[in-house]
């Protein structure tokens, strides 16, 4: 034993004890192992599904705006005429203790910041499908920050788990079945010496019975 093991009933009681609560943090810890890996792979499939989308529309709106550039000329003024997004809150929820953002964006209608005369449907298209990607973005921005949270945190759990199943629970396993042992071996040793002394009493009234009998 690595370290100093009291042979006791009462450090046996503790011991066992040590080792049913390492059983259960570990039943815990895998648990919360697999209801965070749920989790994760159903909002893997959701940031796949979603960078697709995004993708296509980024396509999209830099096609329109490349045309709308070729036929309004260099369009800079148009963009920088466009407000910075100030409608987006953060909140977070709870999924086996990790926390979560919940990304939402403030819901306005869409209104044109430039006139009609000197632009064109494609620089209206742009305008339209760059909202749709911000939009996008946000929710994007949401699952993948989720999924690296979750990602750390099953490392955490894992390791955690790891170290309670291969380390916690074997050791206190072996300490149960030092003390069980040791506290038999102690048994059989009082046994034997009680078996002794009754046999050397029974032999010692015998002698003085026959000592006792007339001769």
């Amino acid at each position: 034993m690595a370290e100093q093991i009291f042979p006791t009933k009462g450090h046996l009681l503790k011991v066992k004890k040590s080792l049913q609560l390492s059983q259960l943090g570990y039943e815990l810890l895998d648990r919360k192992r697999n209801i965070l890996i749920r989790e994760l792979m159903a909002l893997i499939d959701t940031a796949k599904s979603l960078r697709g989308s995004i993708e296509d529309t980024y396509k999209e709106a830099y096609a329109a705006l490349q045309y709308a550039n070729i036929t309004l000329g260099v369009i800079q003024s148009v963009a920088n005429s466009v407000p910075i997004e100030t409608g987006i809150k953060v909140s977070y929820r709870s999924v086996m203790g990790v926390e979560l953002p919940k990304i939402t964006m403030e819901k306005r209608d869409l209104k044109l910041i430039y006139g009609f005369e000197r632009t064109n449907y494609a620089l209206d298209y742009a305008y339209i499908c760059f909202d749709k990607v911000k939009q996008m973005t946000v929710v994007l921005a949401e699952v993948e920050n989720s999924i690296y949270r979750l990602a750390v945190a099953i490392k955490k759990t894992q390791s955690r788990a790891n170290a309670l199943k291969n380390i916690m629970i074997p050791k206190f396993q072996a300490y149960v079945k030092y003390i069980s042992d040791s506290l038999e071996e102690k048994e059989r040793e009082e046994f034997s010496r009680l078996k002794v002394i009754k046999s050397q009493k029974n032999r010692k009234l015998a002698l003085q019975k026959k000592a006792a009998l007339p001769s």
